[in-house]
Order: structure tokens, then C-alpha cells, then sequence
């Protein structure tokens, strides 16, 4: 979908191929396309629902402002600094078959065999999309159009349904009458 502004200097959205990787409770990784990042009590980059985004990155207290570029690297300004600090390297995966992977709710999927194996890189790497802080991705789903062809498929439904009545009455009158 679209980019979507959001001025949240840990909304992240991927420009391009590319998941965001989290350790899930049950120790497996997870991908999401979902960059609504935050920070738990420790300073660990997390996503919406509180899991690790991978690899870890820990953002220091007193922290004025967090810079992410393009291609992943965080840096962090302190209170009274002139230069910022670099934390961290945001990384991305990306599959063979991006299709295959499996949904497991609360927008994660994780690897089948029908996805292949992970592909690490960082953002704006040969095959990976770039990062764009600030926004994040909108749905790819146009409401209104999905509303009307639904209406169209009822209609046509509706056609077919008429037509096999008509079709059953012509039956039940030529067999009572012959």
C-alpha cells in the first residue's frame, strides 16, 4: 500500500521487498510489514504487540531525538550532544516465495516450507526495499471497489439463482404435461 505520515520518529515503513523481523514468545521469528515500532521499559526496539524487533537494538534513556536512515542505521542524539550516536543496524528478510509464508495473527507470519528460507539483508541492499521513518504503510485494499464487486457477484448471483427457477418450472410443466 501507500506511505501514510505519521511524524512518529519510530514509525518505520518499507519502500519496496522486504519483513520486519521479531522474536516471538514461542522463540520463533516472525515478519511483519507493520513498522508501528516503540521502546519497552529496558529501551529494546519493540513492535505494537511488545516483541523484540530483531536484531536488538537498545535505545538509551534521555534520548532527544532518534534518527533511522534509509538503509537501517539507527542513531540516537542525547540531551547536550552535538554528534549522534550510532545504536544499532535495523535488518530485513525476504523470501523466495513471499506468498508462502504463513499468517499467525496480530499481522505476523512466520516461514513454511512453501516460503523457502529467509533472506537476510539490510534495506536498500540488492533485492531489499529502502526505509522511510516517519510513515508507515497503508492498506492495499480499496474499500469501495471491493464494495462493488461484491454487489456485482450478489447480482450476478441472484441472475443465476433466477435462472435455474426458470429452468426447473419449464421442467416441472413440460413433465406434467407430456
Amino acid at each position: 500500500g501507500g506511505l501514510v505520515a505519521t511524524d512518529n520518529s519510530l514509525d518505520l515503513a518499507i519502500d519496496g521487498a522486504g519483513f520486519f523481523q521479531a522474536l516471538m514468545p514461542d522463540g520463533r521469528m516472525g515478519y511483519t510489514r507493520n513498522g508501528t515500532f516503540s521502546r519497552n521499559g529496558e529501551g529494546t526496539l519493540t513492535t505494537s504487540s511488545g516483541y523484540v524487533v530483531q536484531p536488538e537494538i537498545q535505545i538509551p534513556d534521555g534520548v532527544t531525538e532518534i534518527n533511522i536512515s534509509s538503509d537501517g542505521i539507527v542513531s540516537v542524539l542525547a540531551g547536550g550532544e552535538s554528534t549522534p550516536q550510532e545504536v544499532g543496524q535495523l535488518a530485513l528478510a525476504n523470501f523466495i516465495n513471499p506468498r508462502g509464508l504463513q499468517a499467525i495473527g496480530e499481522i505476523f507470519m512466520v516461514e513454511t516450507p512453501a516460503s523457502g528460507a529467509p533472506i537476510d539483508g539490510n534495506p536498500r541492499d540488492a533485492g531489499f526495499g529502502k526505509l522511510s521513518q516517519g510513515f508507515l504503510e497503508g492498506s492495499n485494499v480499496n474499500v469501495v471497489q471491493q464494495l462493488v464487486d461484491m454487489i456485482e457477484t450478489q447480482r450476478a448471483y441472484e441472475v443465476s439463482s433466477k435462472s435455474i427457477s426458470a429452468v426447473d418450472e419449464m421442467m416441472r410443466f413440460l413433465s406434467n404435461n407430456l
